[in-house]
């Protein structure tokens, strides 16, 4: 896999610091997820791949253990706000002095500087300082934040990951490591480049709910079907337009131009009109292979049985049989490979990992009857 012999301790988090270490893990990173004692149970559903040491930083032995899985690693991923890993002593500057090739990434929403570096967020409020919560919504309604998609995920763990790839590629020329300093804030603003530098060619210069591709388009839309499913129309092309009004059975002549800002709401009440007399599966039928951009809007229980998503294995099984999307982009020769096995309990490769890394079965015990470790087996699922 691509990234094979990589090494990443990954210190646990929320949502986006283990949506990055799945995705190193996913592509052949051996990542460590570093948990807290006596916790539990991990919230953690992104684990995929992953191994768990149980490490009580509240005592200097744990502090000490970590030094040490750090200064034997490729990436250090931590999730903290910003000044907790100097007050422990393992700050970036501190580990380079003996492992130089490191690749610290810090995760935060608000970024290592700034008057709001040391504050506490989540996605929604990284999503409103970046500028795009204001135009994400319906225009007759308050900005509306859809999931904790853009500013965790995409500008968080994903924008994080891509940081860490580009630093491992650098070091292969210079040799030496680095700090990423991924915020949230500036992610998810990068993320959204197109609708900042679309809008000097009018795209986005209506207001929020308005423009061509935020719903404000009858053409860009869903619309209800008979049986209370949805089909997701996205004709902007007028080439496309054109199939979607055949497939509707619409005459262009007793409609008014596609383009007509002011006659939109004429436009989607025909539509919707339209695409409530069907069922979304003869919906798809009518539109299938016609190029007018309909397409169904799939449920979590449809999506992998979509002929589809089915003939490229676009989803994926684990051994207790829960789906979850397979890895992408898809690498011709050096493809991701899932781990398809139990997510880690917390604490349930503690031994393991420290035998690896030099310590003795003696050391470990003695570290874990001071509390200093945790370590648990997986209970088998018969």
């Amino acid at each position: 896999m691509a990234l094979a012999g990589v090494k990443v301790i990954e210190l646990a988090g929320l949502a986006p610091a283990p949506f990055c270490g799945m995705i190193l893990a996913d592509f052949g990173a051996k990542v460590i997820r570093v948990d807290r004692t006596q916790v539990a149970m991990s919230v953690d559903t992104q684990a995929r791949g992953k191994r768990s040491v149980a490490l009580n930083l509240k005592t200097a032995e744990g502090v000490a253990v970590l030094k040490k899985l750090c200064l034997g690693s490729d990436v250090v991923l931590e999730p903290y706000r910003k000044g907790v890993m100097e007050k422990l002593g393992l700050g970036p500057q501190v580990l380079f002095k003996e492992n130089p090739r490191l690749i610290y990434a810090r995760l935060t929403g608000y970024g290592q500087s700034g008057s709001y570096a040391t504050s506490a967020g989540h996605d929604i409020n990284y999503l409103a300082m970046s500028g795009l919560l204001s135009k994400l919504g319906r225009s007759d309604d308050k900005p509306f934040a859809p999931s904790n998609l853009v500013a965790d995920f995409a500008g968080g763990g994903l924008s994080c990951a891509l940081g860490i790839v580009l630093a491992l590629l650098e070091r292969t020329t210079s040799g030496k490591g680095q700090i990423i300093d991924a915020s949230m804030v500036e992610g998810a603003a990068y993320v959204g480049s197109f609708i900042w530098k679309s809008r000097r060619i009018g795209m986005w210069d209506r207001c929020r709910g308005k423009n061509m591709l935020d719903g404000g388009a009858p053409f860009y839309d869903t619309y209800q079907t008979s049986d209370g499913k949805y089909m997701a129309v996205g004709a902007v092309e007028q080439q496309f337009y054109k199939k979607l009004l055949k497939g509707l059975g619409l005459d262009t002549a007793d409609l008014p131009p596609q383009m007509s800002f002011n006659d939109w709401p004429e436009l989607r009440h025909a539509f919707t009109k339209c695409f409530a007399s069907k069922t979304q599966e003869e919906w798809s039928r009518i539109f299938e292979g016609t190029d007018a951009c309909v397409t169904p809007v799939l449920s979590f229980d449809e999506v992998s049985s979509h002929p589809h998503n089915h003939e490229r294995g676009s989803f994926i099984k684990d051994l207790q049989g829960e789906e979850s999307p397979r890895p992408a982009p898809v690498l011709s020769r050096t493809p991701a490979e899932p781990c398809l096995s139990l997510d880690p309990i917390i604490g349930e490769h503690t031994q393991l990992v420290l035998e690896e890394h030099g310590f003795t079965k003696a050391e470990i015990d003695q570290m874990r009857a001071a509390g200093v470790i945790e370590c648990n087996a997986a209970k088998a699922k018969l």
